[in-house]
């Protein structure tokens, strides 16, 4: 994967119909995965090194980012999302390499404005359940 611009990469919501919209006004963003580990060392492990147990740790991803407010059926859908405690399918397109799509739920929703500046907001949203990921 050559050099990107990070504008083109895309936060995209569930509507509520099954249409995804673009998450309006980003200006950051990041979209991180993990897997944890299960230690299965033992005392005839050799040379007393750590070994892992392949593929029995649990995977999360977690997506971030940082805007202004631009569209109101996207932050609508975000706020209401939040207060209610809902999970949501989300995708995250990332150009030349392809899509993540599945639940998470906002883990936190942040608002924060200077007295000559806009209002911005800071979202994280955490895994909650499988993800599917297609190539571009």
């Amino acid at each position: 994967m050559g050099a990107q611009k990070g504008r083109d990469l895309l936060l995209k919501i569930d509507d509520g119909t099954g249409n995804f919209v673009t998450v309006a006004g980003l200006r950051s963003h990041r979209l991180a995965f993990s897997a944890g580990q299960v230690d299965a060392t033992h005392q005839m492990s050799p040379g007393r090194w750590r070994e892992l147990l392949a593929g029995a740790g649990i995977r999360n991803a977690s997506i971030s980012g940082t805007g202004i407010f631009r569209d109101e059926p996207s932050d609508a859908r975000m706020r209401s999302l939040f207060f209610d405690g809902e999970v949501a399918r989300f995708q995250v397109i990332v150009p030349d390499f392809g899509v993540v799509e599945g639940l998470f739920q906002i883990a936190s929703l942040e608002y924060s404005g200077e007295h000559h500046g806009e209002l911005t907001f800071e979202i994280s949203l955490e895994s909650a359940g499988e993800l599917t990921f297609v190539a571009l």
